[in-house]
């Protein structure tokens, strides 16, 4: 998959509902069906939903897609090791004046700590990045560390689908087109071929799947053994509990 830049990465209206922490802002099929993204949320510090998602991750954290950076700035408020990426400039600078530490980096890009990392984060509908869930599924792979967790928010609705979307909003500005998907959780554990099924929950109207990667890398060291973006030593949280099903 080609490692440039998505179109809507320096979308106006997208940069300009971070900076505001306000939408509207929606994801538009080419059939006029509107997706609400939920800005305010995001912007907002990490809610109950969102603690009770990082309380599960293990080791350090890599935060697909972070967006504005709350989990990012949750975990390093924590005293975890943990790391945004995202393809908005916007967003990348957001985290950063939140105290979290990001790279405007795509997910298919080389990344730092890759085979080593122990949670891979997939939050509010990641799991479409790049419209193509196999190919994001195999990457995720390779970035945790044998054993390494993969936590993904599916669609609260059984979907599987991917098509082209623009970023639009109030003013029906639309961007430039670029692949999606929406997957529910059986569509996930459909494309999750190789991979260990670690549990799936709702709450607060939001569901969540998280598996195990059970690839090795010739070149991956065991999780926790070493930080892999600072000095900083990983500290194993309190809340730590396993995955699992609700």
């Amino acid at each position: 998959m080609s490692t440039t830049m998505p179109p809507w990465a320096a979308a106006d209206s997208y940069a300009a509902a971070l900076r505001t922490g306000r939408g509207p802002l929606f994801l538009r099929r080419d059939d006029g069906w509107l997706l609400p993204l939920e800005v305010e949320r995001w912007c907002a510090r990490a809610d109950p939903v969102d603690l009770d998602v990082l309380d599960r991750c293990e080791g350090t954290v890599l935060d697909v897609g972070c967006g504005p950076g709350r989990l990012v700035a949750e975990l390093a408020a924590r005293g975890r090791t943990a790391l945004g990426i995202d393809v908005s400039e916007a967003a990348v600078d957001h985290t950063a004046r939140l105290g979290g530490q990001a790279l405007r980096r795509s997910v298919f890009e080389p990344l730092p700590g890759e085979g080593r990392w122990g949670t891979v984060l997939l939050m509010d509908g990641n799991v479409g990045i790049g419209g193509d869930p196999r190919a994001l599924l195999e990457r995720a792979a390779a970035l945790l560390a044998p054993g390494g967790l993969l936590i993904a928010e599916t669609a609260p609705v059984n979907v599987d689908e991917r098509v082209h979307v623009h970023i639009t909003d109030a003013h029906a500005t639309v961007g430039a087109p670029f692949p999606w998907a929406r997957l529910g959780t059986p569509a996930l554990h459909r494309y999750a071929r190789g991979w260990e099924r670690a549990g799936h929950w709702a709450v607060g109207g939001r569901r969540f799947a998280a598996l195990r990667n059970r690839s090795a890398s010739s070149s991956a060291e065991p999780p926790n053994r070493t930080a892999v973006i600072s000095s900083q030593r990983v500290r194993k949280p309190s809340g730590d509990r396993p995955v699992a099903s609700r």
